[in-house]
């Protein structure tokens, strides 16, 4: 009978992931936030812990790690203890920093995907002095005068910044990039004409092109913004193929517990189906979108791609 201790405690350790199941979360649950409180990202954060501690039935706490352009943050979580209580908020620069930086971690494989949280276009908007009321036409100009045009961003390296240069690339015009520290001091002297355009969320833009302050000649992504439906996509514009959305989602150590994983999926999916969930996001500029963590991660792998091509092709820099 010396054998039934063995049995016994093979049986409790076969049962164990079946308990972790039922029990968990068992304890807070940590968003790492790579940003500053206040902006998009904490916002996107935050909407989703609310929403999720009350689903748990345990607190989801945010964490604010700003540094190097959401590159500490993004270091700190990805080799956080793969417990299944740590998972890092990621936002579209996450795919373009391995094509400026020499990471620490690899974008891909030193991550388990959870879920894309949600997505949306930017805005091309410009000051109403310049003679271009849609992007075919501001291509016209560019071609005309190349390098007249100044385009602001809200720093090297941003998504503001590749998603216009980009845009030149592909459209085969020759702008000026003129870099601040955020997205802010952009859009003031875009509004004033210290520049010419901007690439900018919808959130950030929409109510200056309401109050004709700016001009939207175009959103960077393949389909229309339902808020504004008569601006046309970049791709109908002239410039085919071109598809650069914003976004967020939730990424978390490699070899994270896959019940973690399932559920957080499973939960931020259902919060995200919600109609007063899609209405808060509408108020951010973005969609809900969900999905599995095998579409996420064919979404970032396309995207480092995209980026690691455009600065091969365009010479972009890091500061």
């Amino acid at each position: 009978m010396r054998f039934v201790p063995f049995v016994v405690a093979a049986a409790l350790l076969a049962a164990t992931p079946v308990l972790q199941a039922q029990n968990y979360p068992a304890k807070p649950v940590r968003i790492i936030v790579p940003f500053a409180p206040g902006g998009g990202s904490d916002f996107i954060a935050r909407f989703t812990a609310q929403r999720l501690s009350g689903s748990f039935g345990s607190q989801v706490i945010v964490e604010n790690r700003p540094g190097a352009g959401g590159m500490l943050g993004i270091e700190l979580g990805v080799k956080a203890d793969p417990d299944g209580y740590t998972f890092t908020l990621i936002a579209s620069s996450y795919t373009v920093n391995p094509a400026l930086y020499a990471l620490k971690y690899d974008p891909v494989n030193d991550i388990t995907p959870v879920v894309q949280i949600s997505q949306g276009p930017m805005l091309v908007v410009v000051n109403p002095k310049v003679p271009a009321k849609n992007a075919a036409e501001l291509i016209k100009l560019a071609k005309a005068k190349p390098g007249a045009l100044n385009f602001a961003s809200a720093g090297q390296g941003s998504i503001t910044h590749m998603a216009c240069e980009l845009f030149a690339y592909m459209a085969g015009i020759k702008m000026n990039h003129v870099p601040y520290k955020g997205t802010g001091p952009a859009l003031t002297d875009t509004i004033s004409g210290q520049t010419d355009l901007l690439c900018a969320s919808t959130a950030t833009a929409l109510a200056h092109v309401k109050s004709g302050r700016l001009r939207a000649i175009a959103v960077t992504t393949a389909t229309r913004l339902p808020a504004e439906p008569e601006v046309p996509t970049l791709a109908e514009s002239g410039v085919k193929g071109y598809d650069v959305p914003i976004w967020h989602g939730l990424i978390a150590p490699k070899g994270m517990p896959k019940i973690a994983v399932d559920k957080m999926n499973s939960e931020v999916n259902k919060l995200l189906k919600a109609k007063d969930a899609g209405e808060q996001l509408q108020n951010d500029g973005v969609s809900p979108k969900g999905g599995t963590p095998e579409a996420f991660r064919a979404q970032i792998r396309k995207e480092i791609e995209l980026w690691k091509k455009t600065v091969a092709a365009t010479g972009v820099k890091a500061e």
